[in-house]
């Protein structure tokens, strides 16, 4: 393959929460978490996404936040935008309006609850990298789709010069490993998983998409970036001093704790939507005290 690629950013990204108040997307919290990442030293963000409840947005609320974002972003960093969808049909759409408006990158997650086989992911992703004229972050994460982009699909998607990377939520080093042994010079690897920065760093990754750096960009950002400027070991330290936070920020479903750490640190409402409520009182509890633990409230 002589396909040329283009990293679209290195570092930390940071899956951004979309804030609900009173039922309605919160412009004015969601301004504030944007400049927030910003100003915090983020490498990227993703609007969206499943950390965003894209799912749960509607059509014309979807698009709403894209253009709000990318307006607000204004260059600052790149912007990546959450537009996969199970009906590819519908993710084109999306994907279509994020490039008009702007965005540097599309997020497009394996197609979910329709479990295609591997032939149908090739032409799904295919597709949307065919009518589109943005880089493509791959997102693969069978835990929530039930859906795994193995290997042998990887060296597939590969060649299309429009799939640039993938976010690799899949939990498995061994196979993240082979992806970067036969895909790493054409597609770049983010982790999907906070906790698996650093070993996916160590196998030639890109970075990392998190949900940590919501409430601590500016450490997810030192943890990427000591590990390029070869600091490994100081890259190594972070990783496992922020351990058991990143582990108790999926102590239930994401974005469950991480919004309702956002708001008990003032940054916005707790507020989600169904299927996602409020957590359980015996996990805010423990949500609570680690975030003592690690001096964010007192």
């Amino acid at each position: 393959m002589s396909k040329f690629k283009n990293t679209i950013f290195k570092g930390a990204a940071t899956a951004l929460i979309t804030p609900f108040k009173n039922g309605q997307v919160d412009y004015e919290a969601f301004g504030k978490l944007i400049d927030f990442q910003i100003d915090n030293k983020i490498d990227a963000l993703v609007i969206a996404g499943t950390t965003g409840e894209g799912s749960t947005l509607s059509h014309e609320e979807h698009c709403e936040v894209m253009k709000y974002a990318i307006e607000k972003i204004d260059g600052r960093v790149p912007a990546i935008a959450g537009t996969g969808s199970n009906d590819t049909s519908y993710g084109i759409e999306l994907s279509k309006y994020a490039c008009d408006v702007g965005y540097d990158a599309l997020l497009v997650v394996t197609p979910y609850y329709n479990k295609a086989t591997p032939k149908g992911l090739v032409k799904s992703f295919f597709a949307v990298a065919d009518a589109v004229n943005k880089p493509i972050i791959l997102y693969n994460v069978p835990s929530r789709t039930g859906c795994n982009i193995t290997v042998p699909v990887y060296r597939e998607l590969c060649k299309h010069e429009n799939i640039a990377a993938t976010k690799e939520a899949s939990g498995n080093i061994s196979a993240i490993a082979q992806i970067a042994a036969e895909c790493g010079d054409y597609l770049d690897i983010y982790s999907g998983n906070d906790d698996q920065a650093v070993p996916i760093m160590s196998v030639g990754g890109k970075g990392v998409i998190s949900v940590l750096s919501n409430i601590l960009p500016g450490q997810m950002h030192d943890l990427c970036a000591k590990w390029f400027n070869g600091d490994t070991a100081g890259s190594a330290k972070l990783q496992l001093d922020y351990l058991k936070l990143m582990n108790t920020l999926f102590c239930e479903v994401n974005p469950i704790p991480v919004k309702t750490a956002c708001g008990i640190l003032g940054m916005c409402s707790d507020e989600m939507r169904l299927p996602l409520c409020e957590m359980e009182e015996s996990d805010r509890e423990k949500l609570i005290a680690v975030m003592k633990d690690y001096s964010l409230i007192k």
